[in-house]
């Protein structure tokens, strides 16, 4: 009996393929663009967050400049620098903060080992630094109190730094590579590949003790920048003009001079991000449903062309005995089945793109984005559809089965 009545929904379908095609067309090309969309942006969200990769998202860096502004009898466009006293002085007048640590660089350092050489950045760092760029150790380890206490010449590199003195790969933890006139012993290798970064991209770095590289380079105590993360709960936003204020007291500068004491929020990128992917997310739900419910008005409309052309069929049969609720099932029968053809195709469909676009995007042998929907997403696109072939349906099987045979019979 089941079978005989899908066998009627197919025939009548086909007596109508223009039709059926086109408004089965428009149901999965709002299915593929829904679906796309989705998970497009989610592999787009991948690629983006990996340039934020192991980035502290509550940190915030400062980092002096000339004062702007005159301040108690000295005169603006003063040169300041901020000092390892800072770093104390923070950590204990602004309790809010989690980590505070201070950085320096040197640009455009050569780095030697054997016959091999490559450019480089010389970072001077604390051993809590993982803490606001948390580092991908490949070999050995990173920086330690120890290193920073004794000075010690102990060096970790980049994975560019790695690949270009060590061609031949393998573990270089123990070796010796020489910057500038100094040679480090290697003890790990980072193969952080954030695109943020501080001074200097991860890869291309070669990252020291701070307090050997201030003796190395005779910085005295000096800093470039500070580096501060709030605790759990505490926006940074709220503490930056705490820390600016430390700062400008101890150096007597104008508190006010955001210039002299500059600061960049990472909390803010961080946001801007998410608002941004918040905002794609819900253009790809509107643009998907708003061709999605054009599908389903196509479907509603070939529906009820289609119950005006059977008018002389659905009266012979409400003629012979046919009930009402036979003739809207029937009805809602083929909307469902046109509607679940289409979509399902058009799920398939988009499946298999964003599969071919997940495959393009492999890079040495590893998936660097995901685009693809989550199980829920799809098990809720299939609802959609199944909601929408009754919707469509509706209309046209209450007419369907408000037809009288008499009526039916006048027309013919």
């Amino acid at each position: 009996m089941l079978t005989d009545r899908y066998k009627e929904i197919l025939e009548t379908l086909s007596r109508n393929k223009t039709r059926s095609f086109l408004t089965g067309f428009g149901v999965f090309w709002g299915v593929f663009m829904l679906v796309s969309l989705i998970g497009g942006g989610e592999g787009l969200r991948e690629i983006l967050s990996r340039n934020f990769e192991g980035f502290a998202n509550n940190a915030a860096i400062i980092w002096a400049q000339p004062t702007t502004k005159p301040y108690e009898g000295l005169r603006k466009g003063r040169a300041w620098a901020m000092t390892n006293k800072d770093i104390e002085r923070l950590r204990q007048q602004v309790p809010s903060l989690e980590i505070v640590t201070g950085t320096l660089n040197e640009w455009g350092k050569t780095a030697v080992c054997g016959k091999e050489k490559t450019t480089c950045v010389l970072k001077g760092l604390e051993p809590n630094y993982t803490r606001v760029e948390t580092p991908q150790l490949f070999y050995g380890r990173y920086l330690n109190e120890m290193d920073l206490r004794q000075s010690r010449k102990v060096c970790v590199i980049g994975k560019k730094v790695y690949k270009s003195l060590f061609p031949a790969g393998g573990n270089p933890c123990g070796k010796r590579i020489r910057v500038g006139e100094i040679y480090f012993q290697v003890v790990g290798v980072d193969y952080g590949g954030g695109e943020i970064n501080i001074n200097g991209r991860a890869e291309e770095s070669v990252c020291v003790p701070i307090t050997l590289m201030q003796r190395a380079y005779a910085k005295g105590d000096s800093l470039q920048m500070a580096c501060l993360t709030a605790q759990p709960g505490v926006k940074v936003s709220t503490l930056i003009p705490q820390a600016r204020a430390v700062i400008a007291r101890s150096h007597r500068i104008d508190p006010t001079d955001e210039r002299a004491i500059s600061s960049f929020n990472m909390e803010v990128l961080f946001s801007m991000v998410d608002n941004l992917f918040h905002g794609i997310n819900l253009l790809a739900w509107m643009v998907g449903i708003g061709t999605l419910l054009a599908g389903a008005i196509g479907v509603s409309n070939i529906m009820m062309v289609t119950v005006k052309e059977r008018t002389t069929e659905i009266g012979i049969r409400r003629a012979i005995g046919a009930t009402p609720h036979q003739i809207l099932g029937q009805i809602i029968s083929e909307s469902i089945l046109l509607t679940a053809v289409a979509g399902m195709s058009g799920l398939l469909f988009s499946v298999g793109v964003l599969q071919l676009a997940e495959l393009a995007s492999i890079t040495d042998g590893i998936v660097t984005a995901h685009f693809q929907v989550d199980f829920w997403t799809a098990l809720g696109a299939t609802g959609a559809l199944s909601l929408l072939g009754v919707l469509a349906g509706l209309a046209p099987a209450l007419r369907a089965m408000n037809i009288k045979p008499i009526d039916a019979m006048r027309e013919e």
